[in-house]
């Protein structure tokens, strides 16, 4: 392993203690109690490394990245910095809080505040599929296990953090315990499109939504709500805005005095045009903190 490091310097606001804590993805982010660093272990989008990092956010905003890998650490890198959503200009994200100042209070009340992605899509696919109708809680146990067992486990920060398997490791594995057979073989097929360069997070970004929704159904186990969220929370796009969020129509009604009920799909679209070229993002912020408020959601 190769231990390097390194300074990311973000654009603009960004807290690493609001990505640390952000819940997205199974057990991803792993924050101290002080909340100002991160431990990750994944899978590089090589698909052929592992890389564990550590991260620290110092005064001054920057972020002290430390990588250990065998692959390409400036690679790894990159791959950092579309995980925490740091591969974006962020003064049009700050253009979309001066526009509308609903979302420029939402900005400031979670400063610093950006998607935290999937490592890759590759991961969040597997994901996808070893936590369809399971409790989550279980399903990160398993994902858990099936790293620690066939992947590769890293010393992060004194922690010990496992990272998932390569995809030919998990197509190595015949069997996996508490992962019945048909789901063994959808976990294999994810692998294979990884390894074909199907799940390449640029490839998924660079087609038209629905093109790379119905590409994503092609692989086994995966239906349109595990694709959308693939494409959603692991390619880094910025502009794609799911009308299936089931927050999402009453926490835009809470915070735009609509009215008593959840917001139309009329309302819901344009009041999202103000929020071009970043949806993706606006969305993700109005549900934290809708769900920081404990709001209801919408039956």
């Amino acid at each position: 392993m190769k231990l390097t490091t390194c300074t990311i310097q973000p654009d603009g606001p960004f807290s690493l203690a609001a990505a640390a804590g952000f819940g997205f993805g199974p057990n991803m982010a792993r924050p101290l109690p002080a909340g100002n660093e991160m431990r990750l272990a994944f899978v590089t989008d090589d698909m052929r490394h592992h890389a564990g990092v550590r991260l620290a956010q110092v005064p001054g905003g920057a972020i002290a990245a430390t990588v250990d890998t065998d692959g390409d650490p400036e690679a790894v890198l990159r791959q950092v910095r579309r995980i925490l959503s740091l591969d974006h200009d962020a003064a049009p994200w700050a253009e979309v809080g001066a526009r509308d100042p609903v979302i420029g209070a939402l900005q400031r009340e979670h400063e610093g505040l950006r998607p935290v992605l999937f490592h890759s899509p590759y991961e969040a696919a597997a994901w996808s599929i070893i936590s369809a109708r399971r409790h989550r809680a279980q399903a990160a146990a398993i994902r858990d296990r099936i790293s620690a067992e066939l992947g590769r486990t890293f010393t992060v920060g004194g922690e010990q953090v496992h990272a998932f398997p390569l995809p030919g490791q998990l197509l190595s594995a015949d069997a996996i315990r508490s992962v019945a057979p048909n789901r063994v073989a959808w976990l294999h097929a994810v692998a294979r499109a990884a390894l074909d360069g199907a799940l390449e997070p640029g490839l998924l970004a660079s087609m038209e939504p629905a093109a790379a929704l119905a590409h994503l159904q092609q692989l086994p186990g995966i239906g349109p709500t595990y694709a959308m969220l693939i494409l959603l929370r692991a390619t880094g796009v910025t502009d794609l805005l799911t009308f299936g969020e089931p927050r999402l129509p009453g926490y835009v009604a809470h915070f735009y005095g609509t009215g008593p009920g959840p917001a139309s799909p009329a309302e819901l679209e344009r009041i999202a045009e103000g929020w071009r070229p970043f949806r993706t993002w606006t969305a993700v912020l109005v549900r934290v903190a809708g769900d920081g408020l404990g709001l209801p959601i919408a039956a």
